[in-house]
């Protein structure tokens, strides 16, 4: 058996997977260790293996080659229990939870926790509100989660996984529908309980900028396959974003923070279905692409 190696609270070995027989594989070759107190984030083109990935972790599905190891337990054959109290995932959506209210939702958090009868306890209680409090959710506890806007559902998404107190946070687009001020404050959330009391956290993230912003590593992947792994610095450079994303961007450097920063030039993207070398599947520089004849302006 695959053993974690030593630190390390997530730990993917040269994992493969794939959803049906005759298609690529979803995931394929990656290998990936978070530490306990550290944010990777994972970034790529739409259809990569980002969700995949977190899905993996969380022992949603199996891989075909490898191990994911969550907390020392191998997903292949711990039980729900065990890695509900080891991981606590944010998906992209969240359907299961759509006849609860905010704060049903929210105590869910806290099952792995509950004692044989399944009844909360005053700490339980006590945690479910700490956690709405934080993601500045609490107005919305007595709302259907049905009836709450994508952003609001996402807010209140998070709070259960806080309240859920893993050694291990995996968020699929936890982003995605708020608006930019509750970006920032949740990533800040996220990140101060990451340094705080030593959570591992596996970030899927399309958003560039708050990528550079908040993680300490990156994976990149692009068809499944790992692209590049390291610090900010080291895997979003301007080639290596241009060939992936197939887009011209500005990389500049945020002279308060110290943080990457990106910018899209508008007219620089290789249109759909062209401006790609077909043998390496690299992005060409757009000047060589329209001089070549490959691709127009606009």
């Amino acid at each position: 058996m695959i053993r974690p190696a030593p630190g390390c609270a997530l730990v993917f070995e040269d994992v493969a997977f794939g959803y049906g027989p005759g298609v690529p594989r979803a995931v394929d070759g990656v290998s990936l260790t978070v530490a306990p107190g550290e944010l990777v984030g994972v970034i790529g083109p739409n259809g990569s293996g980002k969700s995949t990935l977190a899905r993996l972790a969380a022992g949603l599905v199996t891989p075909e080659r490898g191990a994911v190891h969550v907390a020392g337990y191998d997903t292949r054959v711990a039980s729900r229990a065990t890695l509900a109290r080891a991981l606590a995932l944010v998906p992209q959506r969240d359907e299961a939870a759509f006849a609860f209210s905010a704060w049903e939702v929210v105590l869910m958090g806290r099952a792995p926790h509950l004692g044989f009868f399944g009844l909360e306890r005053a700490d339980d209680v006590r945690v479910a509100e700490e956690a709405l409090r934080a993601c500045e959710a609490w107005a919305l506890r007595a709302r259907p989660f049905a009836s709450l806007s994508g952003g609001e559902q996402k807010r209140v998404a998070i709070a259960r996984a806080l309240a859920q107190q893993t050694p291990v946070l995996v968020l699929d687009e936890p982003t995605a529908f708020l608006d930019i001020h509750h970006q920032v404050a949740l990533l800040d959330l996220v990140a101060a309980r990451v340094r705080e009391t030593g959570v591992a956290a596996l970030l899927v993230v399309h958003d560039l900028n708050l990528a550079a912003q908040y993680c300490d590593r990156l994976l990149l992947l692009r068809g499944g396959l790992p692209v590049a792994l390291g610090t900010v610095a080291e895997v979003m450079t301007y080639r290596r974003i241009r060939d992936t994303f197939g887009v011209d961007v500005y990389v500049g450097v945020n002279e308060l923070t110290g943080a990457r920063y990106f910018v899209p030039m508008r007219g620089c993207a290789a249109p759909l279905g062209t401006g790609t070398d077909a043998a390496s599947g690299a992005v060409k520089p757009i000047a060589v692409a329209m001089a070549e004849g490959s691709t127009s302006p606009g």
